[in-house]
Formats: C-alpha cells, structure tokens, sequence
C-alpha cells in the first residue's frame, strides 16, 4: 500500500498547486472565471474562462512567476464549511463566479466547503470551491511546471462554452520535476504522429472521419508480423478463430445490455424506409435519443464482439467435455467518441481488437485467467516490456447480482493472489456487465499505457441463457472470460511506435535491410545481392540514389531506421562478401552474404534478440 499513500500525498500537492496557480491567475488576469482545478495523472489542470485573453507561452511564464511570488508568502490552506449555502451561490453569481455557482448548486446537500488561502496575518487573498484535502501551507511546493494550454470545453460538451486549460506538473523535489521533464522531451521526440508522417506509417483524414485511421504500407506491413505471430500463438494455446460481421440488429445490444449502458458511445444505421428502392442504408452518428426501435430495420455498428462469440457458442449444444471453448477474434469495432479525444493511433473511434472470449466452468476459470496472465507476460518479453496490474471493480452503473460480482471478484483476485501478483484495486471502474483485470505496458521511457484486460462475466451467459451439459446430466451456465492481450492494434501500434522511437525492430521493420554502392560501378553488384536478398524473404532496399555513400548510409540509419546497411565495393565485390552496418551501432565487421544471410534469418525468427553482431 506505500505506493497508493504515496499516490495520495503527491495528488495532494498538486491539487494544492492548482489552487495557487488559480489564485496566480486571477491576480494577473482579474475578470478570469474559474471552473474546475483536479489533480491527474502525471500532475494537473484548471479550466479558466478569462475574456479577451489568448493565454500563450509568455503568459504561462507569466503565471509561474506570479506563483513563485505566491509560494514566498508562505501562504496556509484553510478549510471552511460553508454555513449557507444559497447565500454563496447568489455571492459566486455577484462575482460572476457562473461555474462555481453551478457546482455548488449541485452539491448543495453534501456538506461543501471552500479553501481559503491566507496569508501570515491571517488575511484571507483567495477561497475556492473545493472538497480537499490539502498541503499545509505553500512551503511544501518545491517543483513544478506549467507545461501548455488547450481549449476545454466546460463539463466535457460541445453545447458548452469552451474554457482555457492549463496543463502542469508538479512533484516533491526538483529532481523528480527534472526527470520527468527530460522524459516529456523524449516522449515529444517518439510522438507517433510526428513518427507517423516522417516514416509514412498511418494517416487520418477529414474526408473519411476523426479517429479512423489508413495503414500505408510501411505500418500495415508491421501489423501483418504481429498479427501473424498472434494466430500463431492463439493456435498454439487452444483457440479457435473466428469471424463476425460488423453490424447487427438492435435487438442483439438490447439482450446485452449495451443499449441500457452504453448508447452513447454507439454508432446507429437505420435503413433509409423511403427509398427502400434503391437499396442503400443512411448512417445516422449520434445514438438514438428516444430508445425505440424499428425493428429489423434498425441495426449498430458493432461496439464489442463479445455478442457475436456468445451466439457461436449457443449455436449448438455444449458439454463440459467441450469446455473450456477459448474464441478469437481480430474483430474491428466502432465507438463513438468526442471529437476533442481522438489523436493519431492511440484514441480513434474506428479499431481492431485482438480479441478472445472464453467460456468454462467455474472449476477452470482461475486456471484460464492464470494461462491468460501467461500469455500477456510472454508476448511483452518479446517487446521487452514489463506491466502493472489492477483489478478494476463494480461501477455504479452494472447488470447482475451483487453475488455474482462478488464471485467474480473473488475469482479475479484468487488467480492473482495465487501466483504472488501484487496488483492495485481501482474502485468501480468495471464494465457494466463485470470486474476486470487491467494490465498497464511500460515503454522504454517509463510511461505506462493500459492494454491487456481480463474481464470476468457472469451476466452475460445469464442474459443470452448459455448453456453445457455437466457431468451429472444437469444443464448450467458457463462463466464467461473477456480478453485482449495487445488491447486494440491502432492504439498498440502506436504505442509501439514510441517505444522503439520508429526503430522497430528487425522482425518487424518495413525495411530490414538496405543495399548501398560506394560508386557507381559498384551498382551492379548491389543490384544481384538485393536480388539475392528479395529472392529469399527478405525485405530490402537498394539505394541507387545519385547521393553521395555517407548520406545514403546515414539516411538509411537514422532517418529511415533500417535495422542493416550493406555496403559494397570493389574489396567486398571481389570477395563476395558485404560490408554491415548496424542501426545505433555502426560498422560491425565483414560477412559472407550467405553467412549474413543465415545470421539474418535467424535474428528474425528470434523476435526481438539481436544476433548480428
């Protein structure tokens, strides 16, 4: 539990900090209108209105500065319980304070209070709305930084004002503040939409839609390696793979739940009645509003494949012998999503997930969760990537009985526990149908990106009536696993994509190998050994550009980020062999091609391992 009271203590500090950079802000800016300050992930924002003001990069200096001068004072947080409520509200409404007023209105019957900031006379200089808790006094802010600005609109609408954001960090010591920094340059260095347009990996285009994504080639081709590698594994433990279509009726989201739980983030096609003629269907982008149907002219696009993998199970009769039944699928889905969310790979609304359900008995389900844990841990090595693990609970918002959930639960964290994994618990933040597993990827920076999941369900065998026959002769519901290992591709290939900076590695890399001359009449012989090279798998590139041998080389290295450059001259011609240079290592000796070609083979199969050397 250190972590999470550690967790707490810097969420504390920085939420304080919001209060002083609020504070700093309506010191410069005075007719400012503040909204909502929370800590988040990694540091914390406030959403200011503020009239006629722009906030640029000169401002933020600005406000650092004036929150420097604020953190001098040694200032002290006071709590006060504010003991009229509607005398506050009319006071933040006179001081045109209109989002302080309207949240305050809306937790009027929880007992809220503000925070007064004083200084050392006692003197109060600022209060804001705010449930606490909070540092002691300003002493305590040692670090931070205010790091940009972005519009936001007030409670997440687009029907609502749009509102300035300041994102900043702040940490306990400069030292920390420091590091993170450094890693924020580097993050902007591996940003997989910089990446993306610079080694033509992916594009996004208004014609088509936000968040729906073209693979070029050059991604596409790195996709086709991983997908490769997952059907293999799948096949090797014990699935079968499927395929579902698209779309389906209404009524198949109305058995599961979907329309009750998760109408807005779905995608409704109704077929164009009037002109049923000319056979063609509208999309219409927003969710339904009424809840009715039409029928069957009314069909979704698919938000989830779990439906589709339930109805090929219930398509014949089940035994336990058959049991566990393990379904994959690399199913693409549809989920809507505000516009202000969606960014390169990582947040779209069209995506493929490596998906899987499996259904057992309750005998084998924490034997099936630990060989799913195996199956993450072992596609990560190969990545070289490490995770985090919690357990996500019942949210307000579920379907079921509590007992169920609480058998799920209890499944999910005996598994666990079993193996010795620590894991966090993230209070109410399951699916609507049950508790989940999250596992959070480490990238080569440190950052950690939420992928894999393991979702326990007992609810939706009961609502679609599933059913095996058991060994007594009695028919019983199976329990239900939902599963991803790589979480969806776009968003895993993006974050792929900044792990290795664009360097992917050699099993995986569009291009694994580069063929340059050192002159001209050197071409010839460059042009068998690509021959050589293509003829055998390999994917390869022969430089015949009219540059000089350097740039090649250095472009082929580090603009392009081909794992090997083979130089050839009069020396290697007449030897048959190839001068090898290595991405991020330089010249690395001489080879036979055939030898060369036997290391490179063998560097691919090992997915990962570097063997050339």
């Amino acid at each position: 539990m250190e972590k999470k009271e550690n967790d707490i203590e810097l969420q504390t500090l920085r939420h304080s900090c919001s209060h002083i950079m609020a504070q700093a802000v309506q010191n410069l800016y005075p007719n400012a209108k503040l909204a909502i300050g929370p800590a988040i992930e990694n540091g914390f924002y406030y959403d200011f209105d503020i009239e006629g003001v722009s906030l640029n990069d000169e401002d933020l200096k600005k406000i650092e500065d004036e929150m420097k001068n604020l953190i001098k004072m040694n200032l002290t947080f006071e709590k006060y319980t504010i003991p009229d409520v509607e005398v506050q509200i009319q006071e933040f409404k006179s001081e045109g304070e209109i989002y302080k007023a309207e949240l305050l209105e809306e937790h009027k019957n929880d007992n809220p209070t503000l925070y007064l900031t004083k200084d050392k006379d006692g003197n109060v200089l600022f209060n804001d709305l705010c449930s606490g808790p909070h540092i002691e006094n300003t002493s305590k802010i040692k670090a931070f930084k205010l790091l940009s600005t972005a519009g936001a609109y007030w409670r997440g609408s687009e029907k609502n004002k749009m509102l300035q954001r300041i994102y900043a960090t702040a940490f306990k010591s400069k030292d920390e503040l420091k590091e993170y920094l450094t890693m924020l340059e580097e993050a902007q260095k591996r940003d997989h939409r910089k990446l993306g347009k610079e080694l033509d990996l992916f594009s996004v285009h208004d014609e088509i839609g936000a968040g729906l994504v073209l693979w070029h080639p050059n991604l596409a081709l790195v996709r086709e390696n991983i997908e490769n590698y997952w059907r293999e594994e799948h096949r090797k433990r014990g699935y079968v793979i499927v395929n579902t279509p698209h779309i389906a009726k209404t009524k198949l989201w109305e058995v599961s739940g979907h329309i009750d739980h998760y109408r807005e983030n779905m995608f409704f096609i109704q077929k164009d009645i009037e002109n049923a003629d000319k056979e063609r269907a509208s999309v219409v982008c927003e969710a339904e509003k009424t809840g009715s149907t039409k029928g069957e002219d009314q069909f979704i696009l698919k938000p989830m494949n779990c439906p589709f993998h339930i109805l090929i199970y219930a398509s014949q009769r089940r035994s336990y012998r058959d049991l566990p039944i393990r379904m994959a699928e690399l199913g693409t889905v549809y989920r809507k999503e505000k516009s202000g969310a969606l960014g390169g790979l990582t947040r779209v609304q069209g995506f493929t997930q490596d998906d899987a359900h499996i259904f057992c008995t309750p005998e084998q389900l924490v034997n099936e969760i630990n060989e799913i844990i195996d199956f993450v841990q072992d596609a990560m090595s190969i990545f070289n990537m490490t995770f985090e693990v919690e357990l996500s609970t019942r949210p307000e918002s579920f379907v079921g009985d509590i007992e169920h959930w609480e058998k799920a639960e209890a499944g999910l964290r005996e598994a666990m526990e079993k193996r010795g994994m620590k894991y966090d618990v993230n209070e109410g933040d399951g699916a609507f149908y049950g508790p989940k597993i999250d596992f959070k990827f480490k990238d080569a920076i440190g950052r950690t990106w939420q992928c894999a999941t393991i979702q326990l369900d007992f609810n939706l065998p009961i609502r679609f009536n599933l059913k095996y026959q058991d060994k007594d002769g009695e028919l019983k519901t199976p329990v239900m696993l939902h599963r991803v290992v790589f979480g969806s591709m776009e968003r895993f290939h993006g974050i792929l994509t900044e792990h290795y900076a664009g360097a992917f590695p050699t099993w995986l890399n569009p291009k694994q190998v580069a063929v340059v001359p050192i002159a001209d009449r050197h071409l010839k012989a460059c042009e068998e050994v690509f021959s050589t090279l293509k003829s055998r798998g390999f994917r390869v590139l022969l430089d015949d550009r009219s540059e000089s041998m350097n740039y090649k080389i250095r472009d082929c290295l580090q603009n392009k980020k081909i794992p090997y450059v083979l130089v050839l001259g009069d020396k290697e011609i007449a030897e048959n062999t190839v001068a090898v240079r290595a991405r991020g290592r330089g010249p690395i000796g001489v080879f036979l091609l055939e030898n060369f070609m036997e290391k490179l083979q063998e560097e691919i199969q090992s997915r990962g391992k570097t063997i050339i050397e």
